[in-house]
């Protein structure tokens, strides 16, 4: 199933698109896509629903809303990528990099990129988000983390580069400023997900294609980021992991162009869908 969200900010509903593509409000059966939906149960209520196409239509001006409501967490994996840690010049990971993103960063799909100020280099990285279904808290193995995962989506990890490593710290607050993860446009629940690992993605600058990869170049695969993480942390219901991005980022580049105001980025997942964001001055 695909969920979805949508509405003005603040005031967001829960949805579905239907077999048709359209989109369904099921807010008079459900409060939201949030923590209590994931953690009670709520998929395989959601599941029962008999005629998803008897549900209301969603007016075509309603905004897209991030696909599920802002997270307790939102978790990141860096250097997950064999040919981005190439580009980049960085050493392969023995252990999966661990960094966090404010879970205010997750915004709609569609919602504007803000340039922070102060910003001179602002960069995109497509990515595969995963979204966790219930607590998860020292998993056995990383065949067991099957059970916990939700579903997938398409994320824009957004980060200012010279914020991240050259103004002191750890990386969050490269990553952390407004806008900087789009999420969406749908959930895709993991039954309809045969492979996570073989996801084509891509991700273009003012339609100058800038990333064309694929997770199969993961080197911590889906299942083992989420039994990793559980030994650090409990995950919860909602929680998005960020799981790493294909080479291609601007920071990789020998002269970078990074983002500026007016710049669209338009980016998609295989199975997932496609995002696009223009580029504002906060």
């Amino acid at each position: 199933m695909k969920l979805i969200r949508f509405g003005s900010k603040g005031n967001e509903k829960p949805g579905i698109i239907d077999d048709k593509n359209i989109r369904r409000d099921a807010s008079h059966l459900f409060k939201d896509w949030n923590n209590e939906f994931f953690e009670q149960g709520g998929l395989e209520k959601l599941k029962a629903v008999e005629d998803i196409s008897l549900l209301p239509v969603v007016d075509d001006e309603e905004r897209w809303a991030a696909p599920v409501a802002r997270p307790g967490k939102a978790i990141c994996i860096g250097l997950n990528y064999s040919d981005h840690a190439e580009e980049t010049g960085a050493v392969i990971p023995k252990e999966p990099i661990v960094f966090m993103k404010a879970a205010n960063t997750v915004v709609g799909p569609y919602d504007n990129i803000l340039i922070p100020r102060n910003s001179k280099k602002t960069d995109w990285e497509v990515e595969l988000a995963v979204i966790i279904k219930k607590e998860a808290r020292y998993l056995q193995s990383a065949d067991d983390a099957k059970g916990y995962i939700a579903g997938y989506a398409v994320v824009n990890d957004v980060s200012e580069r010279e914020f991240q490593i050259e103004r002191g710290g750890q990386w969050t607050k490269g990553k952390s400023c407004d806008n900087f993860s789009p999420l969406g446009p749908y959930l895709l629940t993991a039954d309809e997900i045969k492979d996570p690992q073989n996801l084509w993605m891509k991700l273009s600058v003012n339609g100058v294609q800038m990333q064309n990869g694929s997770s199969s170049k993961m080197i911590f695969d889906v299942y083992y980021v989420v039994h990793y993480l559980s030994q650090f942390m409990t995950l919860e219901a909602g929680d998005i992991i960020l799981t790493g991005t294909p080479p291609g980022v601007a920071l990789g580049m020998k002269e970078p162009q990074y983002l500026k105001e007016g710049d669209v980025v338009e980016l998609s997942i295989e199975q997932l869908g496609t995002q696009k964001q223009t580029c504002v001055n906060a």
